[in-house]
């Protein structure tokens, strides 16, 4: 029997009127009395009472109606239980990262990782490494990319690489003439751009440890949001600031760049949960394996041990 009869049948018994089913249905009025009728024909009996307003069952069609409405109700169950188990065969990745990571390649390897895993829905949330502790501990994320060293047992850190920081300055500026690296003590009296301005402890911090390692007090002019308003401060002749060599890369029109002279890096850590061995975070850390070891960085170790 038609389902889709049967469909039209209980819409009207439920509305005892053609053109309310109608309506309801999205179809005309009259393939819907056709449709009636080709049921009608099929069981061999009158379905509907139509001398009678509203529309009454017969003794026929009251036998048909509880049948039908048991049978589209099953066949719903069935239809949400095939979408349940379609939509779990697609799984789920979310992904945490701060600004600075989009310079440091983690668009080319978020790419590797969509080649590699077409049937994974892919999540990236755009946050601070403490913001991604927390939500590694609430799972709302799976993967965080940061740079801050933050000890937590419920969260295990992999250092991907160390990654060289430069000195960044508007394009006119009389330090950005020279090629040649540059020392902090150089830079000492330079007005500083640094960020984030909040949360903290953050790569601001890193920036400001660097030069009092050295017992360069900075001169801060600008505390910035995020990276990207660092940057374009700079390139308003406001101040220069300490960047992570990635940046070079993406801003060279107006922003000039110097080599530090005194060895200073910034880590790029992947966090993840203990204990996590999921076929997802498993096939993120080859794909990251694979593409160092094309780009010529060294690969960590932990990348290939079991979480």
């Amino acid at each position: 029997m038609d389902l889709r009869l049967l469909r039209y049948f209980v819409a009207v018994a439920d509305d005892g009127n053609f053109n309310r089913a109608a309506e309801r249905l999205h179809i005309a009025q009259p393939p819907l009395s056709r449709a009636i009728q080709q049921l009608e024909g099929h069981v061999g009996a009158q379905l509907l009472d139509r001398s009678n307003r509203p529309l009454q069952l017969t003794d026929v069609g009251r036998l048909l109606y509880a049948q039908a409405v048991q049978v589209l109700a099953r066949m719903e169950d069935v239809e949400a239980m095939v979408k349940a188990a379609t939509g779990s065969q697609r799984r789920r990745l979310v992904i945490g990262f701060v600004a600075s990571t989009i310079y440091a390649r983690l668009p080319e390897l978020i790419r590797e990782f969509r080649k590699a895993a077409e049937n994974v829905e892919l999540v990236m949330v755009e946050s601070t490494t403490l913001e991604q502790i927390a939500a590694l501990k609430d799972g709302r994320i799976d993967v965080g990319f940061g740079r801050i060293r933050f000890e937590d047992p419920a969260v295990r850190r992999i250092i991907l690489r160390n990654e060289k920081l430069v000195a960044a300055f508007p394009i006119g500026h009389p330090l950005a003439a020279s090629s040649d690296p540059i020392s902090l003590r150089d830079l000492g009296q330079e007005p500083q751009i640094i960020y984030p301005r909040t949360p903290r402890p953050s790569y601001a911090d890193q920036v400001i440890s660097l030069f009092r390692d050295h017992a360069i007090e900075p001169r801060i002019v600008h505390e910035a949001r995020e990276l990207q308003t660092a940057i374009g401060l700079v390139a308003a002749e406001e101040g220069m600031a300490i960047v992570p060599e990635s940046v070079r890369r993406a801003r060279s029109h107006d922003v000039a760049f110097r080599d530090l002279l005194e060895p200073a890096t910034s880590p790029i850590i992947l966090s993840h949960r203990p204990g996590d061995r999921s076929p997802e975070l498993r096939l993120i850390a080859s794909v990251i394996a694979r593409q160092y070891a094309e780009w010529g960085y060294d690969v960590p170790t932990a990348l290939t041990e079991e979480p």
